[in-house]
């Protein structure tokens, strides 16, 4: 293979061109002087990401009387300092709940200093247990429930205590040997105690 053929001549690239001299860094902004401006120093306040450029010497003396807050009142740098704890973004007050927020600490309910308890939504009823009805009044009824109801003479929304005395008073009415052995009324009598049942495990009563 020659190496003075014509073709290699083509395909032959070209001498890299010289570097140009790097430039000259820039010179200190401060006023009458001339040497090299190679330390950064913040422009100031609502000029974030801006710098002067100065010499050693003269980015200390600027530094010495530096001041982000000036020309703010002491009322507005109060005001920055405390939006700064969150990053100068908006904050919105821990829950929602008005009775969730007035309601103790869980401290407090454990130290006994707080006993009377809370109920924002109305999951535990006041008065004690069987006071009322355990489900509340809009809860659908199966078939099986309802009947029991019905079969005892008695509303949806009852209470425990309606229940259980209206389970006395059918068991001593329609009891055999308050009937003389009526089988109308033995089977009344087997109706009540299984919607009792029911409705005892269930939690109505």
């Amino acid at each position: 293979m020659r190496l003075d053929s014509k073709y290699f001549d083509r395909i032959r690239t070209r001498r890299k061109r010289e570097q140009e001299a790097e430039q000259a860094p820039p010179t200190c902004q401060w006023d009458g002087c001339d040497k090299k401006g190679s330390h950064r120093a913040p422009v100031g306040r609502n000029a974030e990401g801006q710098f002067f450029l100065f010499c050693f010497e003269h980015v200390k003396e600027y530094n010495k009387g530096y001041n982000y807050f000036s020309g703010l009142s002491d009322g507005e740098i109060a005001r920055y300092q405390k939006e700064a704890i969150t990053g100068h973004r908006p904050t919105w007050t821990v829950g929602v709940n008005k009775s969730a927020k007035d309601s103790p600490l869980h401290s407090e309910v454990r130290s006994g200093a707080y006993t009377r308890v809370r109920d924002p939504f109305g999951f535990v009823k006041e008065g004690g247990k069987g006071s009322g009805p355990r489900f509340p009044q809009a809860r659908k009824l199966k078939s099986l429930e309802s009947k029991a109801f019905d079969t005892m003479g008695l509303h949806a929304n009852a209470t425990s205590a309606e229940i259980k005395s209206r389970y006395k008073e059918l068991v001593k009415k329609h009891h055999p040997d308050a009937n003389g052995g009526d089988r109308g009324s033995e089977e009344r009598f087997r109706a009540v105690i299984q919607a009792y049942q029911l409705l005892k495990q269930n939690g109505f009563c």
